[in-house]
């Protein structure tokens, strides 16, 4: 074996992704240990044989590997169920490569992603949160406390749009309250009995977004049951697609058509199904800085935004800080069985003077956390909260912002000085840690996703 050969192996052995390569007859002439750990067949087994010789189920029209081999054309992408005979039902995603010489086919590569658990649990989180939850407080226009302008607008705006079908587009920071919004129009309006089905179109992968969002039927290649997708269970109901913006653009085509032709057609069938849903999206970054980016279709963001509202950040807002503490300390008093009788007017003067970069989401955990430091019938004080709310940094940050003279008074920008301090912050906290995003957005008081949504933002590397 040459050293070309040996570099080969080395490389396609220590890949994520399983490897199958068959020969111009479908005989098996490389077969990876990832590849033999997803089929849970051993390598032996399985060269010098055609796919059907060692997977006893699969015949060769539903094989993409003969069927790549036969019509030398490129499968890219596709999710394939199947039983392999040794392990209990099999869901990769496969991109299947004909390599063509001289105008013939020479082999053929298959690279399969094991997607079985993640398919399983996201399964399982989605009717956890949907389908079984019963449980889940649904929120309604009485749960939106804000006295600001700019939140009352959105609250009215999103009161008139519940006595409408037409799409509704929310735009709001992470943590800001989209979900609050898009639940309260669900159960404002005519649809409140019928089923409200909420997707975090960032926690899934499109591959398998796209089965669960249009349903499967079993047929092709594929080797997918018959099974609804979440448009034909929300019928006559809403369906919340949280973060629409990270839609591979492929989908938000796909949408806009579901959109456009109320008719949804399963992955794997010629048929389309009539449904009747309405659609409440949100976006967590502005939207026409998005389309300029090519992240957002111009013609998806227009249908999707017959209505829209902006939600304002809690930093935009701060006059109902006072609001939301009261209410959060009577809700967490019920909950920890606790009596805080308030907050001292030192450090509400703080929590009024702090940045909000996880909105109410970061507020409501920082309240809750020092509900639980403080006695029972006490009053909150700086004591009981985390340094993080007071800390040397961010007064620093605060003290030093430098402001412009009178003469350069009309080109101050206060959001653009926020925003400088703010990534500051993020990247001093981040030198601190080594860079670990976890232990980075502990230290500031926010998720990992907001954290990485600000990275995105600021450019940071």
């Amino acid at each position: 074996m040459s050293n070309a050969e040996h570099i080969l192996q080395c490389l396609l052995e220590n890949l994520d992704e399983g490897i199958h390569i068959v020969d111009s007859n479908g005989k098996t002439i490389y077969y990876n240990s990832v590849m033999s750990k997803v089929e849970g067949i051993d390598q032996s087994k399985v060269l010098g044989k055609k796919v059907n010789e060692y997977l006893k189920e699969v015949k060769d029209h539903e094989s993409t590997i003969m069927s790549s081999l036969k019509s030398g054309e490129k499968i890219v992408d596709l999710i394939q169920h199947y039983d392999s005979g040794h392990r209990k039902r099999v869901t990769t995603i496969n991109t299947t490569i004909p390599l063509v010489l001289d105008n013939k086919t020479i082999c053929v590569i298959e690279i399969a992603k094991d997607t079985t658990q993640l398919e399983e649990l996201t399964e399982k989180i989605y009717r956890l949160q949907n389908l079984e939850g019963n449980n889940i407080k649904h929120y309604t226009f009485q749960d939106i406390y804000g006295n600001n302008a700019a939140m009352k607008d959105a609250i009215e705006k999103a009161k008139r749009s519940s006595k409408s079908n037409s799409t509704v587009l929310i735009y709001a920071e992470t943590g800001a309250g989209k979900e609050v919004f898009s639940q309260s129009i669900h159960y404002g309006s005519l649809r409140k009995n019928k089923p409200f089905i909420a997707i975090n179109c960032a926690a899934i992968p499109g591959t398998l977004l796209e089965g669960m969002l249009f349903g499967t039927e079993k047929g092709g290649f594929t080797g997918a049951e018959n099974k609804k997708g979440l448009f034909e269970e929300a019928n006559h109901g809403t369906i919340l697609l949280d973060e629409v913006n990270s839609l591979e653009p492929y989908l938000q085509s796909k949408l806009l058509r579901v959109l456009q032709e109320e008719k949804v057609r399963p992955i794997g069938s010629n048929k389309t199904v009539d449904i009747d849903v309405r659609i409440i999206a949100t976006i967590n970054e502005d939207p026409e800085k998005l389309i300029e980016s090519g992240k957002l279709r111009k013609d998806f963001y227009y249908r999707l935004s017959v209505i829209r509202i902006n939600i304002p950040s809690l930093r935009e807002r701060k006059e109902d800080i006072p609001i939301f503490v009261e209410k959060l300390i009577l809700k967490y008093n019920k909950i920890l069985n606790k009596n805080i009788r308030g907050i001292d007017e030192d450090m509400l003067n703080k929590l009024l003077k702090y940045n909000w970069p996880g909105n109410i989401r970061e507020l409501k955990n920082v309240i809750e956390s020092a509900i639980n430091m403080a006695e029972y019938n006490s009053i909150l004080t700086q004591n009981h909260f985390d340094n993080r709310i007071i800390n040397k940094d961010l007064k620093d940050a605060n003290n030093n912002i430098s402001y412009t003279t009178s003469k350069e008074e009309s080109s101050f920008n206060l959001e653009e000085h926020i925003s400088n301090i703010e990534k500051k912050i993020i990247c001093k906290v981040l030198y601190e840690n080594n860079s670990n995003i976890s232990k980075s957005a502990r230290k500031l008081g926010i998720s990992r996703q907001t954290l990485q949504y600000k990275i995105k933002k600021y450019n940071i590397n």
